[in-house]
């Protein structure tokens, strides 16, 4: 493709939001003569970025609807909407309660409603839950615990009627007709996996991540196999088919569908599909992954075309480049770059807090600044108001304002209670915050301060003014490459946000982003 044939695409919004420099220079340096041959909209991968992790995608009509594992941010299960499968808006959240940390969703839409099944896992162990609505903008339903085992539901339903729940490590579940409770003694062992070669570097067998699509005479039953993070070559998404929910079950010879084979490519880790058809029949796969030397940013959402062979199995094709086009017709995005939208503090929006949401908590006053009280005495225990950043390098800023003797406040880049990184202040001192410890950097003469903190590819700086003018660098600086999954668990990512701890509230204006 040409680098006027790019601009053009930029111009109509056809291109993915946030497309990464390496995606765009690929697109404009790398012959397309396809292309050439045939207009086609472009669109570059990921199309979430940043920390969107287990996609699960259903389309209703012309619509398509997505939400994501949201693990311990609240409010969780945000529904995401798009008529083109590449620009996407959030609906707000399906789940407003802290139940425990939320793992990979399933939404489907039957007879009516929109349903979505997940898992929690919390310090009482796993179960799983339903939450649904008429319409996917809710208002959802309290969440209904189905007081059953293992993780990752898959709602299907079968050629006679009946409604069941596949799970991971091959097993299913007979649902009631409304959904919302499991049939007794109905759990059983249907799949077994599929073997992939012994020398292979994964995580772990790991069958998990059921999704079941019907596609002619075939249901097609993808799984997750081998881990969603250990080595880059880790994940994967395998297929088996049959002609009945009841099997048996013939696993692909093209297997695996998705996978990555070397730590040299871009994305490591991929899997976890869910297949997705369009109006007029095409097919596609959404996946996650991480991208190579930023894991920090946690599994961001890939898509990818689906094809059918001759012998009816679904596969991708060995030539699609994930940084390539979709033949499907795009509408320009509605509402630019999404983040332009930070300054207004959508909580359950574009801003989720971390663990702990409660609505009197934060509020947006009359001049469009967040007042927001404090909670615990420093970064870890505040509950702070995050949101998904997606670019190797940004920066952050906002005015703060305190109200009280006995507050702090700042910008955070946090992964979890006791892995972040900072810089904040009280009536008297500025701080810098690592990990769960801080330390004074320099005075803060009063309640009123400038901050910016910047991320360039891992490694953060932080600034201050007095006037929002005139800026001064701070002393220090932090490498947080570290901070993924594979070293810290809990299979959270890196988050810039604002916190706001101890006695008293601070108001945040001005808040902007700014991509390096």
């Amino acid at each position: 493709m040409s680098k006027s044939s790019l601009m053009l695409a930029l111009a109509l919004g056809l291109v993915v939001l946030w497309p990464s420099p390496l995606a765009a220079q690929q697109a404009v340096d790398e012959p397309q003569p396809e292309v050439r041959r045939q207009v086609r909209a472009v669109y570059m991968n990921p199309i979430f970025r940043g920390d969107y992790p287990d996609p699960t995608i259903v389309r209703v009509g012309d619509d398509y609807y997505m939400t994501h594992s949201s693990f311990d941010y609240q409010p969780g299960l945000i529904v995401f909407h798009s008529t083109d499968l590449i620009n996407w808006e959030p609906l707000g959240p399906a789940l407003k309660k802290y139940l425990g940390s939320v793992w990979a969703p399933d939404i489907s839409y039957y007879d009516g409603k929109f349903y979505i099944y997940f898992t929690v896992a919390s310090d009482k162990g796993k179960t799983n839950y339903v939450t649904w609505s008429v319409t996917p903008d809710g208002p959802w339903s309290d969440p209904i615990d189905l007081k059953i085992g293992n993780i990752d539901p898959c709602h299907v339903v079968g050629e006679d009627g009946v409604r069941w729940l596949f799970m991971s490590g091959g097993r299913r579940v007979r649902l009631s007709e409304d959904g919302l409770s499991v049939m007794p003694e109905t759990m059983e062992l249907v799949y077994l996996g599929w073997r992939y070669p012994r020398e292979w570097q994964t995580e772990g067998f790991c069958l998990e991540g059921p999704k079941i699509r019907r596609i002619g005479d075939y249901y097609y039953y993808l799984n997750a196999e081998g881990g969603t993070a250990g080595p880059p070559t880790s994940h994967m998404v395998v297929v088996a088919r049959s002609k009945s929910l009841d099997g048996p079950w013939e696993n692909s010879p093209y297997n695996p569908m998705v996978h990555t084979y070397s730590a040299d490519d871009r994305w490591w880790s991929k899997g976890h599909g869910s297949l997705i058809d369009t109006k007029d029949g095409r097919w596609y796969i959404v996946y996650h992954a991480y991208e190579n030397g930023y894991q920090t940013l946690g599994r961001q959402t890939l898509l990818e075309p689906v094809m059918m062979t001759s012998d009816e199995w679904i596969r991708t094709s060995p030539d699609t480049r994930l940084e390539g086009y979709i033949n499907t017709p795009l509408r320009p995005a509605s509402t630019g770059d999404p983040k332009a939208r930070l300054g207004e503090f959508r909580i359950g929006y574009e801003w989720r807090h971390y663990l702990s949401y409660e609505t009197r908590r934060s509020k947006v006053n009359k001049k469009g600044s967040l007042v927001m009280k404090g909670k615990g005495d420093g970064p870890g225990n505040s509950s702070p108001l995050l949101f998904v950043a997606g670019d190797h390098s940004y920066e952050i800023e906002a005015e703060i304002e305190l109200s009280g003797d006995k507050v702090m406040a700042g910008l955070v880049l946090f992964y979890n209670a006791g892995f972040h990184m900072g810089t904040g202040f009280d009536s008297t001192h500025r701080y810098r915050f690592r990990k769960d410890t801080s330390s004074r950097t320099g005075a803060s003469m009063g309640n009123h301060l400038w901050l910016r903190l910047r991320n360039d590819k891992h490694i953060v700086t932080g600034e201050y003014s007095f006037d929002g003018e005139h800026w001064e660098r701070e002393s220090w600086g932090m490498d947080i490459s570290g901070y993924h999954h594979n070293t810290l668990y809990e299979f959270q990512s890196v988050l810039p946000g604002i916190f706001v701890a101890g006695k008293g509230s601070a108001t945040i204006s001005n808040f902007k982003y700014r991509r390096l």
